[in-house]
């Protein structure tokens, strides 16, 4: 996982750097064009808790990793921009996403004899990102593209609900991670498929990396002020969409 990140960055700037020499760099019909997309934001690494082993209210506690996968599930996500053609093969672009994912009870390790489990809040995020990308024409009606993107992610704060029914056992544990801004950088490859009229429709994938949230020491002395130090992600977007050029 460590290779991954030199990887990616060689593929984009491979991408960026191509461009088909029997293509002249031409003025562009339409140079602004405005998109909606919709997609899936599918896990690889991350951890929404770590493993640790402490003691709450003079009972030993262990705790077991939860991914974000673990936690939220592959949910949906909502992204919406606009981009200007600098040639017919380069164009610079802006991206909103929006984030809202629910969260299942989760199974969080033991306290004492008894299971622990934890409610925790809704993920809600909200990024920009400026985006550089390279176009490659097919056909007429189909281009390929791949592009680098960089920008902010500002992550709601999360809380969590700790609780072991069997030991009479509860604690919220309010901002387990505070409101962050996070760095986010990814690249992506995808199809776009001219449907005239100025409309054309696209599915792209790619990989993304999410800095950590920002953590609170909010248990403090119990021997768990680690499991929420890890929370930085990779993911796996996949995205369908609309661009309507004008």
């Amino acid at each position: 996982m460590k290779r991954l990140p030199i990887v990616l960055a060689a593929l984009v700037a491979s991408e960026l750097l191509w461009a088909p020499a029997t293509f002249a760099q031409s003025v562009p019909e339409s140079r602004w064009n405005v998109e909606f997309g919709i997609g899936w934001d599918n896990s690889i690494s991350g951890n929404i808790n770590s493993s640790a082993f402490g003691r709450i209210n003079d009972l030993p506690v262990v705790i077991t990793k939860n991914t974000y996968e673990d936690v939220y599930g592959t949910g949906l996500y909502m992204r919406f921009g606009g981009g200007y053609m600098l040639d017919e093969t380069t164009e610079v672009r802006a991206i909103f996403t929006l984030q809202s994912l629910d969260a299942d009870l989760t199974t969080m390790g033991e306290i004492g004899a008894a299971n622990l489990y934890g409610q925790y809040s809704d993920y809600q995020a909200f990024t920009l990102d400026a985006a550089y990308r390279r176009y490659a024409r097919f056909s007429s009606s189909v281009q390929g593209y791949g592009e680098g993107t960089i920008g902010l992610g500002f992550v709601d704060k999360t809380d969590v609900i700790l609780l072991a029914p069997a030991a009479n056992f509860s604690r919220d544990a309010t901002d387990f991670y505070d409101q962050t801004t996070a760095f986010t950088l990814g690249t992506n490859a995808g199809l776009m498929f001219d449907a005239g009229r100025g409309l054309d429709f696209f599915a792209q994938i790619g990989f993304r990396y999410v800095t950590g949230m920002t953590d609170v020491d909010n248990l403090t002395g119990t021997g768990l002020e680690n499991i929420n130090d890890k929370s930085a992600r990779w993911t796996f977007p996949l995205v369908f969409g609309i661009r309507k050029r004008f």
